[in-house]
């Protein structure tokens, strides 16, 4: 079984390429909704989260997100922290999700921080999905109203750069509104498909 990675920066449409991927019966992997599961629930993470930031991160056994959030917000340090904590966990549920589905020919997971996580590591091919900045933090606006355009570009800064991102994966998906998107991904498939 090969195992996919799908990555993107904000806004590029990353999740829209993956839900193509399950509705052809591929299973997909959310590292980003696993990771806050897993911060929720796995019991060592939660003793190394409140060892980090203190028994506030939990309120009424609940991850208090708010307070996580305004503790890494301009604190590259704990974030770092935070992101060596978390994700080791999420590559650890990856390998034990994995695991249900040898007989298929290959999954996809999907993370936003693969790169800067290392998480490509443990894969055997990545598709990046690529849309221009300004496409991008259209898109973001429109889909998180509580965002500003400031909130946007800060993230887009503070992840890996596009044009790395490019470099580094075996697959390019352009999703930048002039492409269609369905037939670049069963290009992918048919080629991955080669590759068993």
């Amino acid at each position: 079984m090969l195992k996919i990675g799908v990555t993107g920066g904000i806004g590029s449409g990353k999740t829209i390429v993956t839900k193509f991927f399950s509705l052809l019966g591929i299973p997909v992997y959310d590292a980003d909704t696993r990771a806050k599961f897993l911060m929720a629930h796995d019991q060592l993470l939660k003793v190394e989260l409140i060892k980090l930031f203190g028994k506030e991160c939990f309120e009424n056994n609940e991850l208090n997100r708010k307070f996580i959030a305004n503790q890494v917000f301009n604190n590259l340090e704990k974030l770092t922290q935070l992101n060596s904590l978390v994700h080791p966990a999420v590559g650890r549920d990856f390998e034990n999700w994995c695991s249900q589905y040898q007989d298929l020919p290959f999954v996809v997971k999907e993370a936003a921080l693969m790169f800067e996580s290392d998480a490509y590591k443990q894969l055997d091919k990545i598709i990046a999905v690529f849309a221009p900045e300004e496409i991008r933090v259209q898109r973001v606006l429109m889909r998180d109203k509580h965002r500003s355009i400031e909130d946007v570009k800060a993230i887009i800064a503070n992840q890996f750069p596009e044009d790395r991102k490019i470099a580094l994966a075996d697959y390019i998906i352009y999703n930048d509104d002039k492409q269609m998107v369905v037939p670049q991904i069963l290009n992918i498939i048919n080629e991955i498909s080669l590759l068993k």
